[in-house]
Formats: structure tokens, C-alpha cells, sequence
């Protein structure tokens, strides 16, 4: 029997998402991703090679359709030749960058929900769905340094990411009494050169006061590729102990 690894990635359309399922085409991975717009490229180069891709469409504002869509997913995973199961949440929104006043109700409610909410009913939905599997379970949860650092204009983002971090924590400490764990990790990838960059250096400086640092960032080439930070998370969750409920930041694996 041939074993294969099973990967749900959300925020796949773009940026580190699109990396990370590009680093994992292989005919030993089976990959579902979750995005509200397809990767045409990433389909059609699975397609060719034949390997396991599988497109949901999905609002992750919407409780309803994640759980449809983790139903799907699980109704089609093989956990007797299942060698690992990953859950990566990666999706996430920065808007809306603008002091709290400014913003509006909607947009408040949409940070948090993409950013916070979403990734822990995914991830109550998987640890609940393997629980009686020995096999190797891994979640990893996309924070911030913005967790850890207030900066104007971004307290959505920043408290969506602290709570992200603070949900890692509280789960992996609950998996310590589990009888077949789940490892669950907050990972904070720095500056990348993604779509968030660019909405960032495009906000008016009485919405974010620091905006020029941002540019200074792009300018000066400081911007982090996606596909290095990709490597970076892969290579920890394959190749490296996992300390249960831990916020890994890129700083140290550079």
C-alpha cells in the first residue's frame, strides 16, 4: 500500500498559499485548497503531472460553508494510507487599516472572522475528525509580528493575529491530554513581497502612520519572497520537532 500525505491550505489563490501548494505537488500529496478564487495554474499543472488537487470555493466569513466544505474534504480522505494530515491556515485579510473609529462595523467583523474565527472552526472541525487516528496531525496557524506589536491603524489585524497565537497556545496545551495529538503551531513569517504589501503601501498616512517604513521595505528589497518563507514552514513541519502550541517566528531560522 502506498502512503500519502493529506494537505487543506486555505488562502491558496495568491502569495504564501499559492507557494506552499506549489512546493507540495507531488504524486505523494493529496491537496485540498480552500480559496474563494481558483489557481488555474496551479490546476492545470496538478492536471498534467497527475497529481491530487482539489479546488473548494469558499467564503470564510461564512460558517455554513466551512463546515460543507470540511465535510467534503474529510468524506474523501483515506485514513487507512494516510501518512500525515495538515491543516494549514493561511488566509487572512489586513483590512482594515485605519485607527478604531474609522472603521466600520462590517469590515471590523470580516478581520476577524477571516482571521481569527475561520482558522479555529477549521481547526475544530479537523482535530474532531482525526481524533481517533495515530497517524502524524499538524496544524499551522499564519500569524504575525503584529500580534506582539501595536502600530496605528492596524489594531484589527493586530488583535486578530494576538488571538490566533493565543488560540495555538490554548489548543496545544489541550492536546497534551489528547490519546492521538494534534500539533498545533502559530508561525509569524515577517515582511513578504505578497498582495498585503501592496494594500499596505497604498493607505493614507493619517490611516497608518508608519506607512512609509512599508515602502522604504519594497524599495530597499527587504521584502521576503513567499516561496523562501514556504520552504522555511515546510521543512520545520517535516524535518524538525514540533513543540505543541508554540509561535515560531522566521527571525529564528534565518
Amino acid at each position: 500500500m502506498s502512503y500519502l500525505k493529506y494537505f487543506i491550505i486555505t488562502g491558496t489563490s495568491r502569495g504564501l498559499g499559492e507557494s506552499i501548494v506549489k512546493q507540495l505537488m507531488s504524486k505523494e500529496n493529496t491537496l485540498f485548497c480552500i480559496s474563494r478564487k481558483q489557481n488555474n495554474e496551479l490546476k492545470d499543472f496538478a492536471s498534467e503531472q497527475g497529481i491530487n488537487l482539489y479546488y473548494f470555493s469558499c467564503d470564510l466569513q461564512k460558517n455554513e460553508e466551512i463546515e460543507k466544505v470540511m465535510e467534503r474534504i474529510f468524506s474523501s480522505i483515506d485514513f487507512s494510507n494516510a501518512e500525515g494530515i495538515y491543516l494549514i491556515n493561511n488566509a487572512g485579510i489586513i483590512d482594515p487599516i485605519k485607527p478604531i473609529g474609522k472603521a466600520n462595523t462590517r469590515e471590523l467583523t470580516e478581520n476577524v472572522h477571516v482571521n481569527l474565527l475561520a482558522p479555529m472552526i477549521l481547526s475544530t472541525y479537523f482535530i474532531r475528525n482525526t481524533s481517533q487516528f495515530a497517524t502524524k496531525k499538524v496544524i499551522v496557524n499564519i500569524s504575525s509580528g503584529a500580534a506582539n506589536k501595536a502600530r496605528h491603524g492596524w489594531t484589527a489585524y493586530s488583535s486578530s493575529k494576538a488571538g490566533i497565537d493565543m488560540f495555538t497556545k490554548s489548543v496545544g496545551l489541550e492536546q497534551q491530554t489528547a490519546e492521538h495529538p494534534v500539533s498545533v503551531i502559530s508561525f509569524s513569517p515577517g515582511v513578504m513581497d505578497t498582495d498585503m504589501q501592496e494594500i499596505i503601501r497604498a493607505t493614507k498616512k493619517e490611516d497608518f502612520t508608519e506607512v512609509e517604513q512599508f515602502i522604504d521595505f519594497n524599495e530597499k528589497g527587504m521584502l521576503r519572497s513567499p516561496d523562501f518563507v514556504a520552504g522555511v514552514i515546510l521543512d520545520l513541519i517535516f524535518n524538525q520537532p514540533l513543540e505543541n502550541g508554540h509561535v515560531y517566528d522566521i527571525k529564528s531560522f534565518l
